[in-house]
Order: structure tokens, then C-alpha cells, then sequence
């Protein structure tokens, strides 16, 4: 069963990354302001994995909503990151691109504080896998660290710090705003598991 992990560079994706070893990896710009620096922070950690590392670019900005888009928050958004169905499009998109290679399961970083989404919620998880196995290719969805928070992963994954430290997870820009909710999370999350951030720079 080959395997395909939706690795945006941030710290989930890049700790599960390390954790399970996924046969590819698939990292989609989607429009998002950060993009450029979600592939290359993937790119070198997949180098450094030695996973086959692929990127689709399908420009969807002018429907994106908030701080990833660089748009007005719709009136819907459960947060100022929230981009409409996102999951949803870069599942069905990973799907696309890389059923042609065998691939029969997509791994994803959902983890258990992303339930504040609609669709990064079990029962969210649990529907797009049956959608997507109902259709051609019988493709699987799993969520490893759905019932982890971030902090957990990345004790149970065991990822070296010097690894975790290329994460980009700003949702601004290439370069780290320091302002938004992905960069509060970033230092964060390296100061609960006692990771020097200084000291890795």
C-alpha cells in the first residue's frame, strides 16, 4: 500500500512526515501567500527523509478567505485562517495528481486542536475517507495525530529539533510575520516540548 502525506512544511505535516515515512510526499500551492516557503521548507525536509517529494500548483486564491489569502475573513470563518473547504480541495487534489502513481492512502497533518475547523474534525476525516474510497482508485484518508495535539506528535514522533526548526508555518508570507496565528503556534509549540528555538538558529 503506497502512500502519499500532504506536507505543507508546518510543524504537523513535517513531524508526521519524520514519524511515518510516507512513500511521497505532495506539497499543493493553492494560492496561499505562503506558498513558495511551505515547498521549499518540504522540499528539504523530503531531501532529508529521502521521500520522492511532488508539488501541484492549482491557483485558487480568488476564492480563498482571510490570512492565507490575504482577503477579507468571510462572515462564515471559524478563525482569520480559515480558507472555505480546504481540506476537502487539497485531498480530492492529492488524489488526482497521484493516483496515476499507485498510491492507495493520503496521509494528512489534521491533529486534535484543528477540530476548531469543521474539517479538521473526526467525523470530517471519517466522511472524505468514505467519499473518496467510494470513488475510482479506493483511495484511504488518515489522520494519524487527529487525536494528538501538536506538542504530543512531536514527543510520539520523536522529530530532532534541528528537523522541526525548518518548518514555515507563517500564513502570511514566505517570510515569517511573527503575527499570526501559525507563528504563535510555532513558538509555542517549541516552547512546551522544551526545544532551544534560539539555539537552533
Amino acid at each position: 500500500m503506497k502512500s502519499v502525506l500532504l506536507l505543507s512544511g508546518g510543524m504537523d505535516s513535517t513531524a508526521i512526515a519524520w514519524w511515518k515515512r510516507p512513500d511521497y510526499a505532495l506539497t499543493i500551492d493553492y494560492g496561499q501567500l505562503a506558498a513558495e516557503a511551505e515547498i521549499s521548507a518540504s522540499r528539504s525536509i523530503c531531501q532529508y527523509l529521502n521521500i520522492p517529494h511532488h508539488v501541484l500548483r492549482v491557483n485558487c486564491r480568488n476564492i480563498g478567505s482571510g490570512d492565507m489569502a490575504g482577503t477579507p475573513v468571510s462572515e462564515h470563518a471559524p478563525a482569520t485562517d480559515w480558507w472555505p473547504y480546504r481540506n476537502q480541495l487539497l485531498i480530492t487534489l492529492a488524489g488526482m495528481k497521484m493516483l496515476s502513481l499507485n498510491v492507495s492512502k493520503i496521509i494528512i497533518g489534521t491533529v486534535q486542536t484543528d477540530n476548531g475547523h469543521t474539517d479538521g474534525s473526526l467525523d470530517f476525516i471519517k466522511t472524505i475517507d468514505q467519499l473518496m474510497f467510494l470513488q475510482e482508485g479506493s483511495l484511504t484518508v488518515e489522520a494519524p495525530a487527529i487525536n494528538l495535539s501538536t506538542s504530543e506528535l512531536i514527543q510520539i514522533s520523536q522529530i530532532p529539533a534541528d528537523l522541526l526548526a525548518w518548518a514555515h508555518s507563517c500564513h502570511k508570507s514566505d517570510v515569517t510575520c511573527g503575527n499570526c496565528r501559525g507563528c504563535n503556534k510555532y513558538f509555542e509549540i517549541f516552547e512546551q516540548v522544551g526545544y532551544d528555538l534560539d539555539k537552533l538558529r
